[in-house]
């Protein structure tokens, strides 16, 4: 087996964890990772065995490195990531993608150009009770997906970066429920507002699709309890996710399954399936293409907040 040497830019609460992850990968081997933070490069360069930098630049002037992960804030994501597919290296960027719909079509056309691999960070799609609702969502166990309803809600995070909570923790629904649809989202309304923050911290979404179908985002950074659950309902059944303990009930009018789900990391399975995209050159589970369409819908809420209109897509 072909061992993919990969690395991370940018050590911080979650590229800590691609580095760690990557070290534990069969087939996988760490072979560098850059922070801005001496202290941290170093920390986590030692931790886990792998070469410590605080530019980038070397990481991506490295002919031996074949992908790299990118975890820097948003702001840096396009400059980064856009120099990484120039020098011929597979990317996965983190979410938000860029912090621009501009930015994200410069990446993908880049990424053609270059042939390279662009995978996009959106961890939940590898938990394993979104996998099982997709899979069922996909075998019509609950006929046609109707409406679907995600609440993701929790106190501030330690660090709030250079986005807001739509784009922070909005955006992993976003892209599920695009994917669960089928198809491209028509509409977006949104209210959202900020009490305690710099950026907005709350926020209703509302995104329609062709069909009279319907889909509501609920996030804050304000709720007490962290929650993290998603409802989706068919004209024949509903199904509901816990993504936190990666349980999903099943139901219809005559029963109410709950299928076993041995728990898995999400983001070791995110990375090994990027890994074993490059290897076998198959395209990402999840896409540039998949990056961009949840963060036009985020800025179309975002909009939509600060204008108090409906937003078209289409």
């Amino acid at each position: 087996m072909r061992t993919i040497k990969a690395a991370v830019i940018g050590c911080g609460s979650w590229g800590r964890n691609h580095a760690r992850v990557y070290r534990e990968l069969p087939g996988v081997e760490l072979a560098a990772v850059s922070d801005l933070n001496p202290e941290t490069a170093k920390q986590i360069g030692d931790r886990y065995g792998a070469p410590s930098y605080t530019d980038p630049k070397p990481i991506i002037d490295d002919p031996g490195i074949d992908l790299v992960s990118i975890c820097t804030p948003t702001i840096t994501h396009h400059d980064i990531a856009l120099a990484a597919i120039e020098a011929g290296k597979h990317v996965l960027v983190e979410k938000p993608m860029t912090n621009t719909i501009a930015e994200a079509r410069r990446l993908i056309r880049a990424a053609e150009k270059h042939r390279v691999k662009l995978a996009v960070g959106f961890v939940e799609r590898f938990n394993p009770a979104v996998q099982e609702a997709i899979k069922r969502v996909q075998a019509a166990e609950i006929g046609d997906v109707l409406l679907s309803l995600a609440t993701r809600v929790s106190r501030s995070p330690g660090r709030i970066g250079d986005v807001g909570v739509i784009k922070d923790l909005a955006i992993h629904d976003i892209d599920i429920i695009d994917h669960l649809h089928g198809d491209h989202a028509q509409t977006v309304f949104a209210v959202a507002g900020s009490i305690q923050h710099k950026f907005e911290d709350y926020a209703q979404i509302n995104i329609a699709y062709g069909g009279n179908r319907n889909a509501i985002v609920s996030t804050n950074w304000l709720t007490p309890r962290r929650i993290r659950t998603l409802v989706v309902t068919g004209t024949e059944g509903i199904i509901n996710v816990e993504y936190t303990t990666q349980q999903i009930t099943v139901e219809n009018n005559e029963r109410l399954t709950q299928p076993y789900l041995p728990y898995q990391e999400p983001l070791q399975l995110e990375l090994r399936s990027i890994t074993d995209a490059i290897r076998d050159d198959t395209p990402p589970k999840v896409t540039g293409e998949d990056g961009l369409r949840a963060l036009t819908i985020c800025e179309a809420a975002l909009k939509s907040a600060k204008t108090g209109r409906q937003i078209r897509l289409t």
